[in-house]
């Protein structure tokens, strides 16, 4: 399982205590920022309570917090800011196994925009943005191994007499139907990605088997597979 999802399946556990759900979907409903003793007033529980739930939300990502005057008044005696908390920009989406539908949503969107700017095939740019997300991943991680990375970003490697086959595609609904397309993406950006982590023993080759994802990293010496 790879970080995003057990940090999203940890913040999704913390509404799994009935009390703490009610306060978040309080909290979300409100079109300003609310106070502890305003969430502890609407749900006749402890202001205590209402703090250890909200600050539980905060460290979990589903909350975040500002402070602020509610009274309006500024400069000596005015008081100390108001800690108060709304929903968090964050979002959570967890699936198992992972997918990157959004991922690969955004890469299409920007191969189509460019292309009705340009003209230039939208192929063509999908497989230059795959590429530099690729590179971008690989650069980012450099000094990591490579199976540790296909981990985290949801393959699912399986690694076998130096060659590393992927248990998961990220973008598995979307071959039904876009076989070349996504899978032509998918090797684009592993291609990236490994010349991102400066892993020159392997290399990205299309390699489709029941179970597992159409691209396969193989030994960069091996000429058997295209």
């Amino acid at each position: 399982m790879d970080r995003a999802q057990q940090s999203g399946i940890a913040a999704l556990a913390a509404l799994g205590e009935p009390a703490r759900s009610r306060l978040y979907d309080y909290v979300v409903s409100r079109r300003e920022p609310v106070g502890r003793d305003e969430v502890a007033t609407a749900l006749g529980i402890a202001r205590t309570t209402a703090a250890f739930h909200l600050d539980r939300l905060v460290d979990e990502g589903l909350l975040e917090v500002e402070f602020a005057r509610r009274s309006g008044r500024a400069g000596p005696g005015a008081g100390r800011p108001a800690k108060l908390y709304h929903r968090a920009a964050r979002q959570i989406d967890v699936t198992l196994p992972a997918r990157r539908y959004e991922l690969a949503g955004r890469l299409l969107a920007d191969a189509v925009d460019e292309s009705d700017r340009t003209g230039e095939s939208p192929r063509a740019i999908l497989s230059r943005c795959a590429a530099e997300l690729g590179r971008r991943i690989g650069e980012d991680a450099a000094g990591e191994r490579t199976a540790e990375v296909l981990a985290d970003h949801g393959f699912e490697p399986i690694e076998d007499e130096g060659a590393i086959r992927l248990g998961n595609c990220p973008f598995h609904a979307l071959v039904d139907g876009h076989t070349d397309l996504v899978c032509g993406m998918n090797l684009d950006l592993l291609t990236a990605l490994l010349d991102g982590l400066g892993d020159r023993t392997l290399r990205a080759c299309l390699d489709p088997a029941p179970g597992f994802c159409c691209v396969r990293l193989v030994p960069s010496d091996r000429s058997d597979l295209g």
